[in-house]
């Protein structure tokens, strides 16, 4: 099979894992059972899937951090910053020293710098992997916040800390003083330049839309392209273009608030990215299983280090640097927190100790993942002398495996650590969101009275438009309470869910008996597609808040 034939079967087994994970009577993780698919694959002999390490970072990570920074939660990101810093920055930096001293002493001929790059990307976590493992035990929703956060940040530092490390490996020289300047334009320039071309995209599209009107299509497709413009503008100018395209994502998240964009071309987008956001994550562990087995042959027979090598010692390895990782990991979350509380108490403020079971799941949520996976594949083959780079084969195995250990230890650890763990309600989210409607349903209210009668609009007319606007108007009151019954947000929310559930019951109806009517030929098919996705929006609308 050549490589456009593999690369179908990754895709196919990708939209095959959505389906087993839910058919499965275990619950494993979403990315377990992508790695599992891939080395079926590969048992049927399939191996024409080689990326250049190169092509393979510029064409899986920039579209996935930057979607990271684009919908991550601003408020918790700012409101738990001091947190996620020590564990995007502290952590990391104490992983590399701690792993990469760790793995020299247990691969004593793994030269001291590839271990530190190996550490180095180790050091990023994964959120949607922990997100796959507690979809059925969920991860309390501020812990959540806080776990996003950090892997939004530590891909960056982890990241730059494996360039600089190979950077050593390859050269053999290391400047902390150089590094030191060097890390600042790598890290200012990399966000500067991805806030600076999210702006100039934002402002084009603003500027165009004014002139010539919006065309959806390419206004998405722009967006797509705009991760991988900020990364390859950074990179081109020797800055971070992994931060590049994490600020290209928080800027784009800025932009977004500006309400410019059409309705129909924000909801496009959210699909679209949805849709590869999923296929990339999923064709990553895919591909991981796809070279699983080469990766272990070529662990076992790779040049310059121990002869005596077997899978028992690469199993061993692996375990031991995945278990490290997890006391390192909660080593750190454990001294921090009591460095918090004591400079809380020395500024007057009560410290409050989380409970031992968050502590431990903090520590069991640092999965390794895509990033480690993309990142590890990039180590150059060969010295610039043309040597073989060392250890490159056995890093690429260690790292495969410590991703794999640490999803079955956070699948079966996570669920046992937060089940039935009892936890206060966030009623600043609910009392938050009651204000949003509040001041959204006031504002449509003020609206409805100014905004007078669509023209042309005859006299005739006017009783039917004074009836709609005074239907539109009691919808809104209704929101605000303005029955007797309903003046308490409680009840308010129990009307809603009741009229969402009898609205979607009647759209329900209403697309059957349209889909009836084309099915027989009552219908033309455009008429029926164009009905029944009015119907699809409406329905998207009242379905949108379960997911809370």
């Amino acid at each position: 099979m050549g490589e456009v034939g593999v690369v179908l079967a990754m895709l196919l087994a990708v939209v095959a894992s959505g389906y087993v994970v839910r058919l499965l009577p275990v619950a494993l993780p979403l990315p377990l059972v992508q790695i599992g698919l891939g080395v079926a694959i590969a048992s049927f002999g399939w191996h024409a899937v080689r990326l250049d390490p190169h092509t393979f970072f510029v064409l899986f990570l920039p579209p996935l951090l930057f979607l990271d920074g684009w919908r991550i939660p601003k408020v918790g990101l700012f409101r738990d910053k001091g947190v996620i810093l020590e564990l995007a920055l502290g952590l990391v930096l104490f992983t590399v020293v701690g792993a990469g001293f760790l793995i020299h002493w247990l691969i004593p001929e793994l030269p001291l710098a590839v271990s530190f790059a190996l550490a180095a990307i180790l050091a990023p976590t994964d959120p949607v992997a922990v997100g796959a493992i507690a979809a059925r035990v969920p991860i309390p929703p501020r812990l959540m916040h806080i776990l996003e956060g950090e892997s939004l940040l530590n891909d960056a530092s982890g990241l730059v800390c494996f360039r600089f490390a190979v950077a050593a490996a390859l050269t053999g020289v290391f400047s902390l003083s150089s590094a030191a300047l060097t890390f600042l334009w790598v890290a200012l320039g990399g966000i500067g330049i991805g806030v600076l071309v999210t702006a100039a995209m934002a402002t084009a599209q603003r500027l165009l839309a004014v002139r010539i009107g919006e065309e959806p299509g390419a206004s998405i497709l722009l967006n797509l392209l705009l991760p991988f413009g900020a990364y390859m503008a950074a990179e081109h100018l020797e800055a971070s273009g992994i931060l590049a395209a994490v600020a290209a994502g928080v800027t784009m998240s800025y932009v977004e608030l500006s309400g410019r964009a059409l309705a129909t071309t924000r909801i496009r987008r959210a699909v679209v990215w949805d849709t590869v956001q999923f296929a990339l994550n999923g064709v990553m562990f895919v591909l991981l299983g796809e070279q699983l087995p080469d990766i272990v042959r070529a662990a076992l027979q790779g040049p310059g280090l121990p002869a005596s090598r077997d899978i028992w010692w690469l199993a061993g390895n692996a375990l031991a640097i995945s278990f490290a990782l997890i006391l390192l990991r909660l080593a750190w979350v454990w001294v921090s927190l009591q460095l918090s509380m004591w400079a809380a108490r020395r500024a007057g403020r009560p410290g409050i100790m989380p409970r031992k079971r968050l502590i431990l799941a903090t520590s069991l949520a640092g999965v390794r993942g895509a990033i480690t996976l993309a990142g590890i594949l990039t180590l150059p083959l060969a010295l610039p002398g043309g040597e073989p780079f060392p250890g490159r084969d056995l890093a690429i195995f260690l790292a495969s495996a410590v991703i794999v250990v640490s999803l079955v230890v956070a699948s079966i650890g996570l669920p046992r650590v937060l089940r039935g763990l009892e936890l206060p309600p966030e009623t600043a989210s609910l009392a938050e969101e009651d204000r949003a409607r509040e001041a959204a349903a006031l504002a449509a209210l003020g609206a409805i009275d100014t905004a007078g009668h669509p023209e042309p609009c005859d006299e005739k007319d006017a009783d039917i438009h004074a009836s709609a606007a005074e239907q539109v108007r009691s919808l809104y009151q209704h929101r605000l309470g303005g029955t007797a019954d309903g003046t308490h947000p409680a009840r308010v929310r129990v009307a809603e869910e009741a009229e969402r559930f009898y609205r979607l019951a009647a759209l329900a109806a209403e697309r059957r008996v349209l889909q009836q009517l084309a099915r027989h030929g009552k219908l033309s098919d455009e008429t029926a597609r164009r009905l029944v996705r009015e119907i699809d929006l409406v329905e998207a609308r009242y379905r949108s808040p379960q997911k809370h």
